[in-house]
């Protein structure tokens, strides 16, 4: 049996060193020459935590750069409005880890075993078909790879779901986030707080990444944004939509901050994650909102679920028929996390565009916070619990 993996992010990556460990014979296919993005999402909840475990692969994370979360924290205009200590229940924190050396760790363990082939910077050009079954795969460079079954991990745009022609069904709204880095401050680094800032109709977070002495900042972009992005005085910006303590770090170090990206989020999911031949998974499938950090632990879960229907079948070298039912079993146990996680991450994103737009609410909810703080606290800790906890059992068991 030969598996063709496109896509070495967490989904790929993950699932192929889980297969290869057992036996089966992987092609992974990374389009980019390295693991560097832009942005890549950073957060691994208890869930993604539990996953990493259940895989053996925790002491991995002792050896490639993290940072744990000590809270999180809600501002609104200069007050606080609550803070929640971590890890909120759970056994573990939420932790920040390096995505890229998280990968080549997964892929360097996956090189180990026979059966594994690595691909690094030759995308894939088209799908292979014969009697509308997808039979594998075609690069850039013109060579044809065979394969009893293409899995799609190859992210939000991905190339396999294009064409597998597996339809996407978007949400309506996609979220527009500039995206910058400047120097920390201390405060952050002693206690490392993922802050959300709601002053007037402006909302951002800002956090501690993974990097040494680098604050990272998301600033949510509204419909009607006329702020030139690379022209504007973003450190009095920022600092105007703060506390004075942050504001007089965002002034002291204008000069760090870095010119600022704007990512488009597409957020989504498949009604059909398969057809013949071909599986997607990870964000190809559903890719999420960046709210509470799903999409690296969701993906980790999909490769769990998926190796535990795959790995029977593919060790007993079972009939197309057989692996083609399986992909609509994989569907079946994954979808339900998947779409109360993005209904979890719609309700928490649209109340806080409600109170973007409407400044009595603002003024409402600063005038009571004092009396409201323990409710409203209590109120957004239970519905954090799902989505930091997993909304279904996943067990590896193969």
């Amino acid at each position: 049996m030969q598996i063709v993996i496109v896509g070495a992010g967490p989904t790929g990556a993950a699932l192929a060193l889980l297969l290869v460990q057992r036996g089966i014979a992987v092609t992974l296919i990374e389009a980019a020459k390295d693991f560097h993005r832009v942005f890549r999402g950073e957060g691994l909840m208890p869930s993604g935590l539990d996953a990493l475990e259940q895989m053996g692969l925790s002491a991995l994370l002792e050896h490639i750069p993290h940072r744990q979360l000590n809270a999180w924290e809600f501002i609104l205009g200069e007050k606080q409005l609550f803070r929640v200590e971590e890890p909120m229940g759970s056994k573990r924190p939420c932790t920040l880890v390096s995505q890229p050396p998280l990968l080549k760790a997964l892929i360097s363990q996956a090189q180990t075993n026979d059966g594994f082939e690595f691909i690094q910077g030759v995308p894939i050009k088209d799908l292979c078909w014969s009697n509308q079954r997808v039979t594998g795969v075609v690069l850039s460079d013109g060579q044809k790879l065979s394969a009893n079954l293409t899995i799609g991990a190859d992210g939000r745009n991905s190339v396999v779901r294009q064409r597998a022609k597996l339809e996407l069904v978007r949400q309506p709204k996609d979220i527009d986030i500039l995206w910058f880095k400047l120097a920390a401050s201390p405060k952050f680094a002693a206690d490392n707080v993922f802050r959300t800032i709601l002053h007037g109709d402006r909302v951002f977070s800002v956090f501690h990444g993974v990097e040494e002495g680098k604050l990272h900042l998301a600033w949510v972009m509204s419909a009607n944004e006329k702020t030139d992005s690379k022209q504007a005085d973003w450190g009095e910006i920022l600092a105007s939509h703060s506390p004075s303590w942050l504001a007089e770090h965002f002034r002291n170090y204008a000069n760090t901050i870095e010119s600022p990206i704007r990512l488009s989020v597409v957020v989504g999911c498949c009604p059909h994650w398969h057809a013949p031949g071909v599986m997607l998974l990870g964000d190809a499938a559903h890719p999420m909102s960046p709210v509470r950090a799903q999409g690296i632990n969701v993906a980790l879960r999909d490769a769990i679920v998926a190796a535990n229907h795959l790995v029977p079948l593919l060790q007993a070298s079972a009939e197309h028929q057989q692996i083609d039912m399986a992909l609509a079993q994989i569907q079946a146990e994954r979808e339900p996390e998947i779409i109360r996680a993005q209904k979890l991450q719609l309700a928490e994103a649209a109340q806080g565009e409600q109170l973007r737009k409407n400044p009595l609410l603002r003024s409402l909810l600063a005038q009571l916070a004092p009396l409201l703080r323990k409710q409203i606290r209590r109120s957004w800790l239970k519905r954090q619990h799902e989505m930091r906890q997993g909304i279904t059992k996943v067990q590896l068991t193969v």
